[in-house]
């Protein structure tokens, strides 16, 4: 992206009037305006969600599904509503394709104890990559300790600071039974190659995982030609409430997969001799799900639909290219990036500075950022660092607070090298 493509962008962006929607954000932190650049930890909420939950709390509140009186028959339309929505936002072919979890981690833990406890057997192999939160990680490891599978890795390149894919075919082999990758990078905010990844899961018939929770705030999901098996996110990520996520996954392939909970909605019968299990969707939902999270969930993609997920894509690279453009001015900063722009995320170093005394420095100043591992160890080790300083944008960050956060990063490094 040119500068000058990136200001045309950031000048035209009603940035104004979205900020009236995020109550939060008109506050101040240390006497002085909040800059929240924490977006890939967490998004802020704006009123339309705030207020659905609200209302739903106020009007509409009752256990789902199984009763018969009208609250329980608002509460019911409310959540399934929810699913309707992920449906068409994600581009789902069924609605029963949709799961509602509560959040990315439970749907990668589902995924790899209900259908890798399945299918997995000793010598399979599982292929992650080193740039995965540890949410893509361990559940694998406990599912491979208990089946005998194997996990393998795909690397990270620091010359190129991409995924090395040179020597995939030796990787992802006939004994791959499943590939899990994400979509973007929690900590470099950087695309996966993932056409190359489910080209090569398809020749040798193995499953095709994504974590989404980085990618679905920022981009337009169609599932289908993303040609994933399954895909996960969560609504906190995305201006929704905490608590709520889901899974993606192909009917053929959720249907031969058994309950990991037991209880509430996935129960069709039981009897002293045992027990049936529901139909899909609700055999993988076990227990009250997350009804008010639902309605925000449901709130939050009206919300971000809306504005236009390609109309947030393009502002928020441009956000992110300002700032790593004024970045590399700064005498002794370390980016952890490549040339090609990431989506919304820089992680970065300052010299002779540790992260914490950054992110401590940035608090005074209003700014909130990340510092440490990101769940991120693995990929730490590979960039050779105890820990990084990472700030993330999102819509509602304007130019202004981008120039601030590197001005206060300039001040830093002056104060502190």
């Amino acid at each position: 992206m040119s500068t000058q493509r990136s200001n045309d962008i950031l000048s035209t962006f009603p940035i104004a009037q979205i900020r009236q929607d995020f109550p939060i954000l008109q506050q101040d932190i240390h006497n002085t305006p909040l800059v929240y650049l924490d977006n890939a930890a967490s998004t802020q909420r704006p009123k339309a969600v705030i207020d659905a939950i609200c209302d739903y709390y106020r009007q509409d509140h009752a256990n789902v599904h199984r009763g018969v009186h009208t609250l329980s028959q608002r509460a019911t339309d409310a959540f399934e509503g929810c699913r309707d929505r992920l449906q068409q936002f994600i581009g789902a072919q069924h609605r029963e394709e949709v799961i509602l979890t509560s959040g990315a981690t439970e749907s990668l833990n589902m995924i790899a104890r209900s259908f890798g406890g399945q299918h997995l057997q000793p010598g399979d192999e599982i292929v992650l990559t080193q740039l995965e939160h540890h949410a893509n990680i361990v559940p694998w490891y406990m599912i491979a300790e208990q089946t005998g599978a194997k996990v393998r890795f795909i690397p990270y390149s620091t010359e190129t600071h991409t995924l090395d894919i040179s020597e995939l075919d030796t990787i992802i082999t006939d004994k791959t039974r499943i590939v899990s990758a994400a979509h973007v990078s929690n900590v470099l905010g950087i695309e996966n190659p993932i056409e190359a990844l489910s080209k090569r899961a398809r020749e040798v018939d193995a499953i095709f995982v994504l974590d989404g929770a980085q990618s679905i705030p920022h981009t337009a999901i169609d599932v289908q030609r993303l040609d994933c098996d399954f895909f996960v996110g969560s609504a906190h990520k995305m201006c929704g409430p905490t608590g709520i996520g889901f899974v993606y996954g192909r009917r053929t392939l959720l249907d031969k997969m058994l309950p990991w909970l037991g209880g509430g909605e996935m129960i069709e019968h039981v009897d002293l001799e045992g027990f049936t299990t529901n139909v899909l969707p609700h055999k993988l939902e076990a227990g009250t799900p997350p009804i008010a999270q639902g309605v925000g969930l449901h709130a939050a993609i009206d919300y971000l639909d809306a504005i236009g997920m390609g109309t947030i894509h393009a502002y928020t690279q441009a956000l992110t290219h300002r700032a790593l453009t004024q970045m590399k001015t700064i005498e002794g900063i370390e980016l952890h990036c490549r040339e090609t722009l990431p989506v919304n995320a820089v992680s970065f170093g300052i010299q002779g500075i540790h992260p914490f005394d950054i992110g401590q420095m940035l608090d005074q100043e209003g700014i909130a950022i990340r510092t440490g591992t990101h769940c991120a160890q693995p990929l730490m080790q590979c960039l050779g660092q105890a820990g990084t300083a990472r700030a993330s944008f999102y819509f509602y960050n304007t130019p202004d607070e981008v120039d601030r956060f590197v001005d206060a990063l300039r001040h830093i490094q002056e104060l502190l090298s």
